[in-house]
């Protein structure tokens, strides 16, 4: 598991005192109020950086970080992520994962056979989708089209039966529709 989440990324600069436009990357935009520090992603590492002041304008917050203090000291981290520690992260609930644990996680059918695992999340607004990278050798490769076999899966309890995120496996209830028929 990760041990720093994306909580948004550096979209471009905001005037010429360093301020920065962030694209948010979690549930609560608000959160942003309560963090006191990020950490930057510079490439080679990252930077701890103390955030002074926050605002919000349509659908990005604006940051200010203690000592940037003019444009040419942030703009060379546009697209640049920011990260909080698993202690400074949101908890939670039942049923709800972050995304960075989930990709990479195996995947199987409620009969035990390999599917395939997890390669990213589409966040949709209904529900989110699972992007499953088919296995070569899952006796359902043959069912997906496409070269790069994907299956898209439904983030519903009706899909999606089991996360053991200890295992790092999830268990899956292949809903009719999902797989093409031969």
């Amino acid at each position: 598991m990760e041990d720093l989440l994306q909580v948004g990324a550096i979209a471009t600069t905001h005037g010429v005192r360093g301020e920065v436009k962030v694209f948010p990357m979690t549930d609560d935009v608000n959160r942003f109020k309560k963090m006191k520090k990020v950490f930057l992603d510079i490439g080679k590492g990252y930077q701890e950086m103390e955030i002074l002041q926050v605002k919000f304008f349509k659908n990005m917050v604006i940051l200010k970080f203690k000592g940037i203090d003019n444009i040419n000291d942030i703009e060379k981290y546009k697209g640049k992520g920011l990260f909080v520690t698993r202690e400074q992260a949101v908890k939670c609930e039942k049923d709800e994962y972050f995304i960075a644990d989930l990709i990479g996680m195996k995947v199987n059918t409620e009969e035990g056979q390999l599917l395939g695992e997890v390669k990213d999340v589409l966040l949709t607004g209904a529900n989110d989708v699972y992007i499953v990278e088919v296995a070569q050798d899952s006796p359902y490769a043959a069912r997906v089209p496409g070269k790069n076999r994907e299956l898209l899966l439904p983030a519903i309890h009706e899909c999606i039966r089991r996360v053991d995120m200890e295992e790092r496996s999830m268990q899956v209830h292949l809903m009719p529709g999902l797989l093409e028929e031969v």
